[in-house]
């Protein structure tokens, strides 16, 4: 490929990962819009929890660890993926759970009643967990991944957002703030995504992709950390039926979007 037309290529996949990231950004918005603004019963809550959950499992399989064996060694993918499923685990138990949908169970009256106790802790925890979202989003048109793949993955974030920005307006409201200042409070938490997306496009393009690789795999592990806490998590609270249901959908689903757009490709 010809110096220019790598270029322009380069520009185009660089403002289509921006507009992917800000996407998932207005996706986290909307959900939490919603919770400010209407009273949303846990049942359809929970459903799409485990749903989110099922497509962050399903992106990690059918996706980012294939990407990532395609670019690193097995050993060192399965430690990458180790290291992104304990942070956020220790994360999760000494500082605070680092999303608010995958906890939602977690989040009773009485945590809305302490909610000043606990603010720091979690909007650091969740600003953790939303950067390392927009930093995937960011780094995948880096590495020579196939349309599916890119597709997949941005689907699955987007889905995800929406309960996490609902689980977020619903424990600030709950906690007695008015509904635009915990809509801003949605939209200052949610926008390190954007930040991971902006150090993904424009600081780690130069990075080989055997690092890249190896960044996506610990993403990776978080994501797998992520879906077994929300699932398990609503299995002790709600029934099985509802959530395992939901959240074999939401595996299916991206591993329809993988399937198909391999197909078409």
């Amino acid at each position: 490929m010809a110096p220019e037309a790598f270029g322009e290529s380069k520009i185009m996949n660089d403002q289509i990962t921006l507009w992917q990231v800000v996407a998932a950004y207005v996706f986290a918005l909307a959900g939490g819009s919603i919770s400010t603004s209407l009273h949303l019963a846990h049942k359809p809550l929970c459903a799409l929890i485990s749903f989110a959950a099922g497509t962050l499992l399903g992106v990690t399989l059918f996706a980012i660890l294939p990407e990532s064996l395609g670019e690193v060694s097995w050993w060192a993918v399965a430690l990458a993926a180790a290291t992104g499923y304990a942070l956020f685990f220790f994360i999760s138990k000494y500082i605070h759970h680092v999303c608010p949908a995958c906890a939602a169970s977690h989040f009773d009256a009485d945590a809305t009643r302490h909610f000043s106790e606990i603010a720091t802790a979690l909007i650091v925890a969740l600003a953790i967990h939303s950067t390392t979202d927009g930093l995937a989003l960011g780094i995948q048109h880096e590495l020579p991944a196939t349309e599916a793949t890119t597709w997949s993955l941005f689907s699955a974030l987007c889905i995800h957002k929406v309960p996490e920005g609902l689980a977020l307006g619903s424990l600030l409201i709950g906690a007695g703030l008015q509904r635009a200042a915990a809509l801003g409070w949605v939209a200052a938490v949610e926008a390190t995504t954007l930040l991971g997306g902006v150090i993904g496009i424009f600081f780690l393009a130069k990075v080989s992709t055997f690092w890249l690789g190896l960044i996506m795999a610990h993403v990776g592990g978080g994501f797998f950390y992520l879906a077994a806490h929300a699932v398990l998590g609503e299995m002790l609270k709600h029934g099985k039926k509802l959530v395992l249901t939901s959240f074999l959908v939401g595996v299916a689903l991206i591993a329809v979007i993988n399937i198909g757009l391999r197909v078409l490709g």
